[in-house]
């Protein structure tokens, strides 16, 4: 009978050290699905080991935000690569530069140790952000836009024809046959390679000043030279 007892006391000791480990993976796993609720960004993490692809899974690894999946460290130690849950892929070079592939927008961006980002879009949109806070896009089309810190654009479109945008929102436009288009909140005015300009303001009235000196002014049923 003794023995039976003494039996019986250590089974609940082993079940009470089993029920501990089990509260403890409830308790992980309440707070990993906490995780992923108050923050539908991060992804899950699971693995293995394996020496000769020197592959890596973490489980509770994080990475940012992220919950790293798998972690793989090329043969020759000079390439890390991270893989998320949701099947975003990070790499991180020897020298500095980071890639990271976003895979439900398929953009890739890269960042370069100077802090330069490219962001590469699917539909071939390529844009640059400079470290200065200057942003370039080269549209698929050949267009070119340059966005400056200070809220000024330049626009260059394909067949030579450029687009100045003041931080104040003054437009002017100069086209490949010499012609150039100013548009502000008080007129629109457009001025020629002979030296001839034309202005239209607000109210309609028209004037047009010629290389000759010569003004010709347009109201609504007048027209004065």
């Amino acid at each position: 009978m003794e023995t039976l007892q003494q039996q019986f006391k250590q089974r609940e000791s082993d079940w009470s050290e089993v029920r501990h480990q089990l509260d403890e993976l409830i308790r992980e796993n309440s707070e990993l699905m906490k995780k992923l609720t108050d923050a539908p960004q991060c992804r899950l993490v699971a693995g293995r080991c394996t020496a000769h692809t020197h592959a890596h899974d973490q489980e509770g690894r994080t990475e940012g935000c992220s919950l790293v999946r798998r972690k793989v460290t090329s043969a020759d130690q000079k390439t890390k690569t991270f893989t998320f849950f949701n099947g975003d892929i990070k790499h991180i070079l020897e020298d500095g530069k980071v890639l990271y592939y976003y895979a439900g927008s398929q953009t890739t961006q890269t960042v370069h140790p100077t802090g330069l980002e490219v962001l590469h879009f699917p539909n071939k949109q390529i844009e640059k952000r400079h470290p200065g806070g200057k942003r370039e896009i080269l549209f698929p089309d050949q267009t070119i836009k340059y966005l400056e810190p200070d809220g000024s654009e330049r626009t260059i479109f394909f067949d030579g024809t450029v687009v100045l945008l003041s931080p104040s929102g003054e437009k002017t436009v100069d086209f490949p046959n010499g012609q150039r288009e100013v548009h502000t909140s008080q007129y629109k005015r457009r001025e020629y390679p002979d030296g001839t300009v034309k202005t239209i303001y607000p109210d309609g009235r028209q004037e047009t000043k010629y290389a000759s000196g010569r003004v010709r002014t347009k109201e609504k049923d007048k027209v004065t030279i």
